[in-house]
């Protein structure tokens, strides 16, 4: 917490304070003063918190109008009323008074963002620039004038931009290398002109210069840096703030009115309006308006409040003077915003300086008055503070009442806690002093300013760096005087007894009250000098900067070394400096505090043990101690992470306890993914505050057995700002300003039996010590023993503890603290030892819940600590619980919101329950209500009212409950009065009881009417049967059949001989009576028809059957035999199929011979008579695999083939084939289809060898010369079916058909080739036969391959082709492989080619007698033969089979060898068994 320290400023000359101005980069004040005199008036500057510079004399004689500081240097323009204008400067504290371009008082000054021009204005609209150079001189004459209008005063004026040319070339540079294509068209690397051929510099010098300015008559004026002066548009009333809001590129007006409006404005200053609000204005006439943070205006005008207004978000807030610190009248004045500590200070009419501190992030879209918080008021000797600013550091306030001036400077609160003694400042030079031993507390005033507090039995010390004063402090009476002063300029101090202990150097000096050195306790040049000391009990403990710890005993004549010196720098890695030491109180620990080199705090408290000179830690981050212990069970609850620690003490009378104050960190990894996981469904909400980061304060025990062990965890209650101390069974906690009580009150209204408390500090309870706090010492030992014990998970010895404890109270607040521990075992012992004898069997019962939480409420509900059990049971979210706890406890609105939310289930018993809980305390018509919600109304609330007929009569009518009516009905019936139950009935819409009641008056045929308009079959029955007693038979059997009760009529029917209507009803109803008819309809020869019709509807199939048989019913028969399906009786299956078969309807019979599962019958029905097996006949002659044997059912499917076979159905043979196993019969029944497509199909995904062989066998037989794709299947078929000499024998086809067919032997010769490899791979069971086959196609192929060669000479070797041709012919079985004619066609070629006809006719006469039956013209062309003829000038024999070239289809010469599919397909290796 910080207080302002006032300092009143020191004028050369009296007079009244106008105007204040702090500057803006530099520590400068400067004070506008006029003089007494009305007419003299001067300007002081003060600097170092308030230090007059006296060599500045700027003076006049005329008053000051207004003062502005250069924005960057030590140079302020000063205005005068008379329009005078003078510039100091600093450096050489100077005074330039510009030309008098103003005839009237000046009324508004700006410098601009640069700093190089400033502009003024006056009360007669001349409106003046002025050039100024990097130094902030300026030029006497002005640059530019202009007069805006003689009637209005210039009152305001904002520059557009508030940055120096150089930031806004930096700006520009920076976003045109980020690739903003504005800056990029405006920066021209090359010329340093933009598009319009304007400089850079001059655009940027010329927006630095713009500005906007306003009027008291409400015109605002646009300026645009070059020479244009333009109106821009007005607003009602004299301008009072005027700025511009950059992140929007808005313009902000506030006129005296305060009407907030906003414009945007253009490049080119065009403005248009966007909004316009009306403020809140109090009851001064003066009004002040700042900004704060981004977007947020705060305003004031005389009221006891600030207003603030969020620009961003169009909300607004207020911040009130609260507290005890106010008078009813105080108002605020005057405000400021310091933006570096987020801190806005007001001045009262009261002369107070107020402070609100943000203590929420820098953001305006969540932003309301509990971002802000009020901090302690400063008050002034003088009345009201008519002005108030922030230095540029943001420690120093100045203000300004008419009369003073003060500069205020920020200082934190000082405190101390000490034997017993609390000490708290109240003010800069007043603190407030408690002794809680003795209830007394005291004011002190002193002389100094506060800097520093140290508080023990009866002294307390106050320094503040220069002097030390000390006081006695009677702790039984009001009493303080001071004991003694010195000068000391050292912070280091501390007081024991009557000696202080000072440290300065490397040395703590321990003086008496009058600064006479006593005793030095010196520090070598190695320790280094004392840092920081504490003094607790008779020790006194002191820390150095090079990382040493001493003790010191205090408790004999001179101050003694307790033991040696502790270097703990060494045992803490990254060890900067020790923060801040403390030792308990019999000096056997020191605990401390260390900075890292890293400039951060350690999460870290380490503890000394001066006994075994040992250093232990607990680290508050990890929540683990730097010792590892395996051995120790130590309670692990509470625990705490993610904290550093800040403060720490030690229990003034246990010396193992420490209390430390932990700050929560930001770096949680774990807080982001909780927030994220929590919904608002899952719980019932909480206070905010659970979701904001919280200080607590945790307790460790500290033994060299048992380390350091996490004792409790707390967190501080948000009333706090800080812990001061620990004295079991309390810690004491320095409060918030905001919840200062008035110190004032404190005494008044309290008697002498009633405890005082001190506004200051708040003390709360330890966990441990609930209801124990007023406890005698052995007890409070005895606690103390326990829970020590407790922690360390010594059960034995806590027990022992308290065993010799005898006070139930004491078992009871034990047994409070269990419902926080959560130590049931215990409960159980401090039950048993209270005699609470229903708590302990309650606490027995609920253990048999799985939550340790639902255990403990029950715990907590006994003992009457009901807060906690609710709490418990939110925790573990039972609500059943919870809602049975808020039932039991009376909070039904509660209870019933639980069960609406979270336990549905019990809604209805929650709301009957409330609903009795009602009926019990007289509230009926409440009751009524929650009976109707539980929906048990129809019979609680006639029970409730049953003895109020009126109400119960009226509550009836106006219910719309059918059921509720009818009630009351039966009430008014059995009470006589028909009329009235008739009413109720009808209401109801009973339509039963109506007839009732109308048959019982004798009204038949209003219940007649009623039964037949509503159709009510119950109504419909009573009536029937009225009628029938009657002996109306024909209305009985009407109303039994609209009652749907055939039965009856039916027997009304045969008993009075209406045959005509039995069917009828019959048909309408059950089967029993349909067969009972029947039999009544049997007995008659005229009506068996309709017996065999209710048989069959009745579901006797076989006695309808039978009769039919034996009535000749044939029509009958064969409707009743269309109906049958699988589950008919088999044997009636058989007997009506055979019926058919009898009478030719052999279709029929076969479809219920398969119904009867006589497959093979049906078979043998369907070939003997020609009958077409159809798919859908197969399908249902077909065997699922689970009903029946596998064998049998394939042994059917195969006689279902063959049968389809027979009747030339292939493809349903090869579907029952397929389905029966068999593909071979399968693959069979395809090929007599003759579908290749499906053959081919079929083939490729049986996988069976024989089927390969059969496809391809199949494939053989077409055409397969013309289709390429059917060559390519046998070739694969045999391929995988591993036929490899079927293949061998296709190739050898496939040669033939290129010699036959296309005289293509290359192709012939290849498929040669290929047959000889598939040959020689086959596994023949006669390899000899398999030899001769090899060599004779091995011969084959090389005849064929001698005559392609030859063939290929012909042309480059002719002598040799010719000669290898000859040779050809002349082999034994040459036409085996090569024809004889081919061999002759390619000689005869070859001597006309060349001429030589005579060897051509010679060959060609030769070939003639060579194979005189063939026609010549397939191995010779026509032409050719033509040509030989002609050139021998031979005629054409007279016997030429001409007609064999007609009929031929082939001719020599027509075919081209590379026509033709070549069979290159490779022959899959064969592979081994």
């Amino acid at each position: 917490m910080a207080v302002y320290f006032d300092k009143k400023l020191n004028a050369p000359t009296e007079g009244f304070n106008t105007k204040i101005a702090w500057h803006s980069v530099s520590q400068l004040l400067a004070v506008a003063v006029k003089g007494r005199d009305e007419v003299s008036a001067e300007v002081n500057i003060y600097a170092n918190e308030g230090e007059l510079l006296e060599d500045v004399a700027i003076q006049k004689q005329s008053s000051v109008s207004y003062i502005e500081w250069h924005p960057h240097r030590d140079v302020l323009a000063v205005g005068w009323e008379n329009g005078e204008i003078i510039i100091w400067s600093r450096q050489d504290n100077s005074q330039v008074a510009l030309n008098q371009s103003h005839k009237t008082c000046v009324s508004v000054m700006a410098w601009n963002g640069h700093g190089n021009s400033l502009v003024s204005g006056d009360e007669n609209g001349h409106f003046v620039i002025w050039k100024a150079d990097m130094r902030g001189n300026v030029q006497k004459m002005p640059l530019q004038q202009y007069d805006i209008s003689p009637m209005q005063s210039i009152t305001n004026c904002v520059f557009k931009s508030t940055k120096g040319i150089a930031d806004n070339l930096s700006d520009l540079a920076r976003a045109a290398v980020n690739g903003d294509e504005n800056a990029l068209d405006r920066f021209n690397w090359g010329s340093s002109s933009d598009k319009k051929g304007e400089s850079i510099v001059a655009s940027m010098e010329a927006q630095a210069y713009s500005c906007y300015f306003g009027g008291s008559e409400g015109a605002i004026w646009y300026y645009d840096g070059k020479s244009n002066f333009s109106p821009s548009f007005s607003v009602e009333g004299s301008v009072l703030f005027l700025t511009f809001f950059p992140k929007k590129g808005i313009l902000v007006v506030v006129t005296k009115n305060l009407m907030l409006s906003q414009f945007a404005v253009t490049t080119e200053g065009v403005a248009t309006e966007i909004s316009k609000v009306k403020l809140t204005k109090g009851k001064s006439p003066h009004a002040d308006v700042i900004w704060t943070i981004d977007g947020m205006l705060a305003t004031t005008s005389g009221e006891n409040l600030v207003r603030m207004w969020n620009l961003n978000t169009e909300e607004n807030y207020v911040l009130r003077l609260e507290g005890h610190a106010f008078s009813s009248n105080e108002h605020v004045s005057c405000i400021a915003y310091n933006s570096k500590k987020g801190i806005l200070a007001a001045g009262t009419n009261n002369g107070r300086v107020v402070t609100w501190k943000r203590i929420a992030p820098g953001t305006t879209q969540e932003d309301n008055e509990s971002c802000w918080e009020l901090q302690t008021p400063t008050s002034l000797e003088t009345g009201d503070l008519l002005q108030i600013g922030w230095d540029t550091s943001g420690t120093l306030i100045a203000t300004r009442t008419g009369i003073a001036g003060y500069v205020l400077s920020e200082q934190i609160m000082s405190h101390h806690f000490g034997d017993d003694v609390a000490a708290v400042q109240v003010s800069p030079s007043q603190l407030s002093i408690f002794c809680y031993g003795t209830q007394v507390q005291q004011e002190l005033k002193t002389d100094i300013h506060i800097k520093g507090i140290f508080a023990s039995k009866d002294k307390v010390a106050v320094w503040n760096g220069t002097q030390l004063v000390i006081y006695e402090v009677s702790r039984n009476k009001q009493f303080v005087r001071a004991a003694g002063s010195f000068a000391t300029t050292s912070y280091i101090i501390s007081v024991h007894s009557d000696s202080v202990y000072i440290g300065e150097g490397n040395n703590i000096q321990v003086r008496n009250f009058q600064g006479i050195v006593k005793q030095l306790l010196a520090f070598t040049e190695t320790e280094g000098e004392p840092l920081v000391v504490d003094v607790c009990g008779n020790y006194l403990c002191a820390a150095s900067s090079a990382g040493y710890i001493k003790i010191f005993d205090l408790s004999r004549r001179e101050a003694r070394q307790h033991c040696n010196p502790k270097l703990v720098a060494e045992s803490i890695p990254h060890f900067s400096q020790i923060t801040s030491v403390h030792c308990n109180c019999n000096g056997t620990k020191v605990s401390f505090l260390v900075k890292l080199t890293n400039g951060k705090m350690s999460s870290r408290v380490y503890v000394w043990e001066t006994e075994v000179d040992s250093i232990q830690g607990f680290d508050f981050y990890k929540c683990e101690t730097t010792e590892k212990r395996s051995d120790r069970k130590a309670n692990k609850e509470p625990l705490v992470q993610f904290c550093v620690p800040v403060n720490h003490y030690w229990d003034s009378k246990e010396p193992k306890l420490l209390a430390c104050e932990l700050h929560p960190t930001h770096s949680d990894p774990n807080q982001k993914k909780a927030a994220y996981r929590k919904s608002v469904v899952d719980e019932v909400p909480s206070d905010d505050k659970a979701s904001k980061m919280i200080t607590k304060v945790a307790t460790l025990f500290s033994t060299a057995e048992n380390g350091m062990v996490l004792q409790e965890v707390t967190d501080m209650e948000n009333a706090f700002s800080t812990l001061l101390g620990i004295r079991s069974p309390h810690y004491f906690f320095l409060k918030k300003l905001s919840e200062i009580d008035d110190p004032f009150a404190s005494g008044k209204n309290e008697s002498e039996d009633e405890p005082k408390v001190f506004p200051y500090v708040g003390r709360t309870v330890m966990r441990d010590f609930i209801g124990l706090e007023d406890s005698d010492e052995a007890t409070m030992r005895a606690m103390m023993n326990f829970s020590f014990n407790l922690t360390t998970g010594n059960m034995d010895e806590a027990f022992k503890a308290i065993k010799a404890i005898k006070s139930e109270s004491v078992w009871e607040n034990l047994a409070r603290m269990c419902t926080k521990t959560r130590r049931l075992d215990v409960a159980s012992v401090c039950l048993g030892n209270m005699g609470h004898a229903r708590g302990a069997r309650a606490l027995r019962e609920a253990k048999k819940e799985p939550e340790i939480e639902c255990q403990i409420a029950m715990l907590a509900i006994q003992l009457g600590q009901l807060d906690e059990a609710e709490k418990l049971y939110k925790e573990c979210k039972r609500y059943d619980l919870l809602n049975n706890f808020y039932q039991a406890s009376g909070q039904w609105k509660k209870a019933i919101e639980v069960a609406e939310k979270f336990d549905r289930i019990h809604l209805r018993t929650t709301h009957y329950n409330f609903a009795k809980q009602l009926e019990a305390i007289g509230q009926i018509s409440a009751a009524i209500k929650e009976f109707e919600t539980a929906g048990t109304h129809l019979f609680d609330v006639p029970r409730l009212l049953l003895d109020d007929v009126e109400r119960l009569r009226s509550y009836v009518l106006k219910s719309q409950d059918a059921q509720l009516k009818k009630w009351w009905a039966q009430y008014m019936e059995g009470k006589g009065e028909l009329e009235e139950a008739l009413r109720f009935y009808e209401s109801a819409h009973d339509s039963l009881s109506l007839v009732r009641i109308h048959c019982y008056s004798g009204d038949i045929d209003k219940a007649a009417e009623i039964a037949n308009s509503t159709g009510d079959l119950a109504a419909s029955y009573h009536l029937a049967r009225q009628h029938e007693n009657e002996g109306k038979i024909r209305e009985a059997i009407h109303f039994y059949t609209r009652a749907q009760s055939y039965s009856n009529a039916i027997r009304l029917a045969k008993d009075n001989e209406m045959d005509n209507d039995l069917m009828n009803l019959a048909l309408l109803s059950s089967s029993r009576d349909m067969i009972d008819v029947a039999t009544f309809y049997e007995t008659k020869q005229e009506t068996l028809d309709k017996a065999i019709v209710l048989y069959y509807k009745g579901g006797e199939v076989a006695k309808a059957l039978d009769l039919c048989f034996q009535a000749q019913q044939f029509s009958t028969l064969e409707t009743i035999s269309e109906s049958l399906d699988e589950n008919t009786d088999p044997a009636i299956l058989n007997q009506c199929s055979t019926y058919l078969i009898e009478h030719g309807r052999n279709e029929k019979a076969i479809d219920l011979l398969v119904l009867a599962k006589k497959y093979y019958e049906a078979l043998e029905l369907c070939m003997e008579h020609n009958i077409i097996i159809s798919e859908e006949l197969a399908d249902k002659m077909t065997i699922s695999k689970e009903s029946a044997d596998n064998e049998y059912r394939n042994q059917l499917l195969e006689k279902i083939a063959e049968c389809a076979m027979q009747q030339g159905s292939y493809h349903l043979a090869t579907k029952k084939f397929t389905q029966a196993g068999n593909k071979i019969k399968a693959m069979k029944s395809l090929l007599k289809s003759g579908d290749t497509e499906k053959i081919t199909f079929f083939a490729g995904v049986s996988r069976q060898r024989e089927i390969y062989i059969m496809a391809a066998n199949y494939l053989q037989s077409l055409d397969w010369r013309k289709d390429s794709d059917v060559m390519k299947n046998i070739i694969t078929f045999y391929t995988k079916g591993r036929a490899l000499d079927l293949l061998s024998g296709f190739y050898v086809a496939c040669a033939q058909v290129e010699i036959d067919e296309y005289q293509n032997y290359q192709k012939a010769f290849g498929a040669l080739t290929e047959a000889y490899k598939c040959l020689s791979k086959a596994k023949a069971k006669n390899p000899q036969q398999q030899e001769d086959k090899l060599v004779a196609l091995k011969q084959r192929a090389t005849l064929i391959k001698k005559f392609i060669q030859a063939k290929k000479q012909i042309e480059s070797e002719p002598n040799d082709a010719i000669n290898a041709c000859q040779a050809l012919i002349d082999e034994p079985d040459i036409d085996s492989a090569v024809r004889v004619g081919d061999i002759y066609g390619t000689m005869i070629s070859h001597y006309v080619q060349h001429e030589n006809f005579s060897k051509a006719h010679e060959v060609l006469e030769e070939l003639r007698k060579k194979i005189p039956s063939m026609n010549i013209l397939y191995y010779v062309n026509m032409k050719t033969i033509e040509s030989i003829h002609k050139a021998l000038d031979i005629p054409m024999p007279r016997n030429f089979n001409v007609q064999s070239q007609k009929t031929s289809g082939v001719y020599a010469g027509s075919a081209d060898e590379d026509d033709g599919e070549e069979v290159d397909e490779e022959v899959i290796e064969e592979e081994d068994d």
